[in-house]
């Protein structure tokens, strides 16, 4: 298969925050722009998925992540997406060099949003995920009723 034909590798961190993951959306000088996504981005050679979804992050939203538990999987068109759960090891994002709105929103929310093909089958995953399986798989130990650390 020629290499034009094969897809793209792609990672994004579904960030769990007190119970909300992290929702953006993308500016209008990115293409697919106003539709939603999780943060991340394309792996480069030699590194794996989680080394490329750390870099990204830090790249994007100026954040350390701990990279947990792989959710979900999605081949779309030319987009192969990884989708990992992860944790802030710090201050959460303000801002964005790839997108115009954050938004920190219950995984039951997610469905009102507008969300890139790629991304909608992991929103569908996390819809019907408990809280705390989700903060188990990003390797955190917060519980739904925990207030702010």
């Amino acid at each position: 298969m020629p290499s034009s034909a094969l897809p793209v590798v792609v990672v994004a961190a579904v960030l769990v925050r007190d119970g909300a993951v992290l929702a953006c959306r993308r500016a209008a000088h990115k293409d697919a722009a106003g539709l939603w996504e999780f943060p991340g981005g394309k792996v480069e050679a030699g590194e794996t998925p989680q080394e490329a979804l750390a870099r990204e992050l830090r790249e994007e939203l100026g954040v350390d992540v701990g990279v947990g538990s792989l959710l979900d999987r999605t081949v779309t068109g030319r987009v192969d997406l990884a989708c990992y759960a992860a944790t802030l090891a710090g201050s959460a994002p303000t801002a964005s060099t790839d997108h115009d709105a954050l938004e920190w929103r219950q995984p039951r929310a997610l469905g009102g949003l507008e969300w890139a093909p790629a991304d909608r089958p992991v929103v569908a995953v996390l819809s019907g995920m408990p809280l705390e399986e989700l903060a188990a798989a990003a390797g955190s130990t917060e519980r739904s009723e925990e207030g702010t650390r």
